[in-house]
Formats: C-alpha cells, sequence, structure tokens
C-alpha cells in the first residue's frame, strides 16, 4: 500500500494530498475515506492526528486516531513508513540526512519531493536526496 507523508500541512500541501488521495480513490478503488488514512500531514506541532484540538478546516480530513503523536519528521517517517515523502513547508534542510537514509531503509525506490520554492527554501536538494 502506498503511503505519503507531507512534511507540511499549509492549505497547499492539503491541497496536495487531497489530490493524492483523490488520484488513489480512482486507481485503487476505494473510498475516499480510505485514500486521505493513506496520506499523513506534519505541522510545525506535529504529525496531524485525530486528538488535537487545534486543528484548522483544511488538515481534518486528514487526522489519524491510528498512529501515535509525533513532533519530529524522522520520528513521524519510522512510525508511518512512508513510501512518499513531500514537502511543501519552506523549512530548509528539513529533509536531512537521516530522514532521506530512513526512507531509504523503508523503500527500495523511495519517492522524496521537496517541492518549497524558491531552492534556498527547499526541504533539501535534489543532490542532497539523491545522495
Amino acid at each position: 500500500m502506498c503511503g505519503c507523508l507531507h512534511a507540511s500541512a499549509g492549505e497547499a500541501a492539503a491541497g496536495i494530498a487531497t489530490l493524492i488521495s483523490y488520484c488513489m480513490t480512482r486507481r485503487d478503488n476505494i473510498e475516499p475515506a480510505a485514500a486521505r488514512q493513506r496520506c499523513h500531514l506534519m505541522d510545525s506541532k506535529g504529525l496531524v492526528i485525530a486528538s488535537r484540538t487545534d486543528l484548522q478546516h483544511h488538515k481534518r480530513p486528514f487526522a489519524h486516531s491510528d498512529v501515535p503523536p509525533c513532533t519530529t519528521l524522522i520520528e513521524a517517517v519510522r512510525a508511518i513508513k512512508p513510501t512518499v515523502l513531500i514537502g511543501a513547508s519552506a523549512v530548509p534542510n528539513s529533509f536531512t540526512q537521516e530522514v532521506v537514509e530512513a526512507m531509504a531503509e523503508l523503500n527500495a525506490r523511495p519517492i522524496i519531493c521537496p517541492l518549497s520554492n524558491p531552492t534556498s527554501q527547499a526541504e533539501c536538494t535534489f543532490e542532497q536526496a539523491w545522495k
């Protein structure tokens, strides 16, 4: 099963998660709620989970009740074991070597997408992810 972790929970990241989950409903012929459960968001306070009372409206559809609270990205990667890591946080260097290596340990071909612009705000460079 494919799972993605968004290292951001802003409206852009929620929009990306919405599009990915929609594609999963079409590809895997599953219910929208089941597809959303394959997408995880992380904000400045940690993983978006159902027990949090501070969630904005765009985060609530992606709140999970079946994962432990995680406050760091590496904790979330180890707990969720995603196949895809998407960055839209504009937090430079948040995809550390430890995070990228954990993704590589979990997946033969991890998908790591540091999407923030400009490049100086990217979670890592593509070269860093490759190495």
